[in-house]
């Protein structure tokens, strides 16, 4: 079921009794094909800004109703073989338009090396990087091993520092470019 928004412009020739019969009629129509149909706006006599079948005036109606396509592609048939019917216009009204609540937003897989949001399902992420498995080292610091004399882990820790984007050699103040 989908919200929609039908105006339709009436001759002006008609009473108000003749409209209010045609504007049921749509309703019955509506509501014969599992449809619910909404509210009746009327906003009465206007006159056009150029002329519709020599006439230049009409009688504006607009009415909602809730109902599948098919039965919306009948109630435009109809309208359209009514005489009495200057124009008519069906439109489908947005989601968040018609008051209902928006779908809930698509989740995008967080980019390579980012952790994902909290909130956010990992089972579609995409594997985090070798380099990124690795907590970065603040720029300026001296990584554990290399005080205890590990050496092995120095190449490990600027290689993380350089997939953030910084350069470990660089002192805490400076922040070097990335390399090109």
């Amino acid at each position: 079921m989908r919200p929609y928004e039908v105006m339709v412009i009436f001759d002006i020739g008609l009473e108000e009794a003749d409209i209010r019969q045609r504007v049921d009629r749509v309703h019955e129509l509506v509501r014969s094909n599992g449809g619910t149909p909404g509210s009746v706006s009327t906003w009465g006599r206007r006159t056009f800004a150029y002329e519709i079948k020599h006439r230049t005036e009409g009688y504006y109606v607009v009415l909602e109703a809730t109902a599948e396509p098919a039965t919306m592609s009948e109630v435009d048939r109809f309208l359209a073989l009514e005489d009495a019917v200057l124009r008519h216009k069906v439109i489908r009204q947005p989601d968040h338009v018609a008051g209902r609540a928006a779908a809930k937003p698509r989740r995008r897989p967080a980019p390579r090396g980012e952790a994902p949001r909290a909130g956010t399902s990992t089972a579609n992420a995409p594997a985090p990087s070798p380099a990124a498995a690795v907590p970065a080292a603040p720029v300026g610091a001296v990584a554990d091993s290399e005080v205890e004399g590990g050496a092995e882990q120095a190449p490990i820790a600027a290689a993380a520092a350089e997939s953030a984007g910084t350069d470990a050699a660089a002192p805490s103040g400076d922040a070097a470019p990335p390399a090109s």
